[in-house]
């Protein structure tokens, strides 16, 4: 499925990282404070605010640091029943029992 937005990978990297900084300055932490306190090392949080690059698990240990973790929740969620174009598609069940690759 192609994003209407046309965001690339590196893009929404470095989106992310853009706004996992701009919540620590809010919050008033330095990157020593904030890693500390999410477990990650003050290196990959620099790079990561740097380069948008970082491994799930301390992305998500910096998401829960920052008070975030709970948007994780909705992102990879199926469409909602109110975005379906037409009955016939909102009461078709198209659930994927496994996949075909």
């Amino acid at each position: 499925m192609i994003s209407v937005l046309m965001t690339t990978p590196h893009e929404m990297a470095e989106h992310l990282a853009k706004k996992a900084r701009a919540k620590r300055l809010s919050m008033n932490l330095s990157q020593q404070t904030l890693a500390e306190q999410s477990g990650i090392s003050y290196s990959v949080l620099k790079k990561f605010e740097r380069t948008g690059q970082i491994s799930l698990a301390s992305l998500l240990k910096l998401a829960l640091s920052l008070d975030a973790l709970e948007d994780f929740y909705g992102l990879f969620d199926l469409k909602k029943p109110e975005d379906a174009a037409s009955l016939d598609e909102l009461f078709e069940d198209k659930t994927r029992k496994r996949g075909r690759k």
